[in-house]
């Protein structure tokens, strides 16, 4: 118990401290062009719940069913123990349009630092039940965009680390192909202010521009989803 609470002290504190800064950097691609990679951290961010704290890997039978913002029912959540983690309601948001094509030229992909194997291992489950659409899931829509590859970078044993600006990004840049001033990037950032980490190391050589990032201490909701790309 005293853990916990010495590691919820903590969040506070750094919580605390983000949010007197600015919510996030919103400064569009260049010529207001859509990114070509948008990419999601996952605990706190794309959705409620930090996965290291998690109690059971998540399985078909502990789906909660929900309105999939007024596109039908569909899996609004997943059970893990006691606990149940369901995306933000600007995730979902971002998804469905996503789904929908509202965004031409732009992927996405996931970029998250799960403490353990563990960890990784519930993320992934959740990743694979949750829904965006009815019967279309958060790993279904990923794969799409890669015709079946998994770019995503999810946890920090070795290649990767802690440090999503030295292993998760060199990485998605080399999977992906696209250049890092065409990145825009929503974490949390209330374990460690990555936002900053990745804006000011991944940068391209010849513009001297690198990845947008946006902070959502709060979770992605629909505002942060908004400011984080240009309008159109």
């Amino acid at each position: 118990a005293s853990m916990r609470i010495a590691v919820g002290l903590a969040r506070s504190l750094a919580c605390l401290s983000l949010t007197a800064r600015p919510r996030g950097h919103t400064a569009a691609m260049s010529g207001g062009a859509l990114p070509e990679l948008c990419v999601f951290d996952l605990d706190a961010c794309l959705w409620d719940k930090e996965m290291f704290q998690m109690s059971d890997v998540p399985e078909q039978g502990d789906v909660v069913l929900g309105q999939l913002n007024g596109r039908g029912e569909g899996v609004r959540g997943v059970r893990s123990g006691s606990d149940t983690i369901a995306l933000h309601t600007g995730a979902l948001i971002a998804l469905q349009e996503h789904a929908d094509g509202m965004h031409p030229g732009m992927r996405v992909a996931l970029a998250s630092s799960a403490d353990t194997r563990f960890a990784e291992q519930v993320g992934r489950a959740a990743l694979k039940l949750l829904e965006v659409v009815p019967g279309l899931t958060v790993w279904d829509l990923l794969m799409r965009d890669w015709e079946g590859r998994d770019v995503n970078q999810i946890g920090r044993q070795p290649p990767l680390s802690s440090n999503k600006a030295t292993s998760h990004f060199p990485r998605l840049k080399e999977a992906t192909g696209v250049a890092y001033d065409r990145m825009l990037f929503f974490d949390d950032c209330n374990w460690g202010d990555h936002c900053a980490m990745v804006a000011s190391a991944c940068k391209e050589e010849q513009s001297g521009k690198g990845v947008v990032t946006v902070r959502t201490p709060r979770g992605l909701g629909e505002a942060e989803w908004r400011g984080g790309r240009p309008a159109g």
